[in-house]
């Protein structure tokens, strides 16, 4: 038989689920299970008030959508900003953020995904380019990487000065991007696509910044749940770096035709 104790007790632990299908924080399956031992143990009759109520939260959980679930340290974002399709995978302790540029060469059609990596301090690790489709048949699907810091891994994160390697011929398909980029000297076609990388990042923070509406969902590719650009507000580990990446701009002093030196400053 269920005591004055017992019933005080079932009073506040029923009313405090009540007020969490509401306010939060989430209610977890075993709760409730424990929530119902509880009663059980203590002999309330199963026609009770907090029978009643328990089964009702029950039922609410039931039929609440499940949250997408997140995969520890590695999610995944996409959607416009600066008028672009963007997409930022934030990973442990980086960010990765890649968009897509086509056109068309001497008649041939062509399409590329350029990616920006950045740490934590929001410094670029790499510039890469992948190959969707290429000029030379040959190259699509393969990977470059455009500019690449020597042991961006093993270095200090908050670096203003280091070596980094690049490619001696860049890609055609960087015409894509900008149609006079081969018109410029080398060290300046360098620091446009590092820099290219943080204005994004800037793109991501200001259009985030001016909006609380979400963005349009990007589809789901099979079982890869890819979440809103809005969604990256509450993402502790891709914000902050995003936001230390749209302050930097960087400088390229031109080696050799392998060897570059990037420098930052703030803007």
């Amino acid at each position: 038989m269920a005591t004055k104790e017992h019933r005080r007790f079932a009073r506040g632990l029923i009313e405090g689920l009540e007020s969490r299908m509401h306010a939060g924080p989430p209610i977890h399956a075993t709760e409730v299970a424990s929530a119902s031992d509880f009663l059980r143990q203590c002999s309330f009759s199963p026609a009770s008030d907090y029978y009643q109520r328990l089964t009702e939260i029950q039922s609410r959980l039931a039929h609440r959508p499940i949250p997408p679930t997140r995969a520890p340290g590695k999610r995944n974002y996409g959607g416009k900003a600066g008028g672009r399709w963007l997409q930022v995978q934030s990973i442990h302790d980086h960010v990765i953020l890649s968009t897509c540029y086509e056109g068309e060469y001497n008649l041939k059609h062509g399409r590329v995904k350029i990616s920006h990596r950045f740490n934590c301090e929001g410094r670029v690790d790499f510039v890469e380019l992948k190959f969707l489709r290429s000029l030379m048949p040959c190259l699509t699907g393969e990977i470059r990487k455009l500019v690449l810091i020597k042991d961006y891994q093993g270095s200090h994160k908050d670096w203003h000065e280091a070596e980094a390697f690049t490619l001696a011929v860049l890609p055609h398909e960087l015409l894509f991007l900008f149609a006079d980029i081969f018109r410029c000297p080398k060290s300046e076609v360098l620091a446009w696509l590092i820099n290219v990388g943080h204005r994004m990042a800037g793109d991501v923070c200001g259009d985030l910044n001016q909006t609380t509406a979400p963005s349009e969902r990007p589809a789901s590719n099979g079982a890869q749940i890819q979440l809103c650009l809005s969604e990256l507000r509450n993402d502790d580990v891709a914000w902050p770096i995003l936001k230390e990446t749209a302050a930097l701009e960087s400088v390229v002093e031109v080696c050799d035709d392998k060897n570059v030196v990037v420098r930052y400053h703030s803007t």
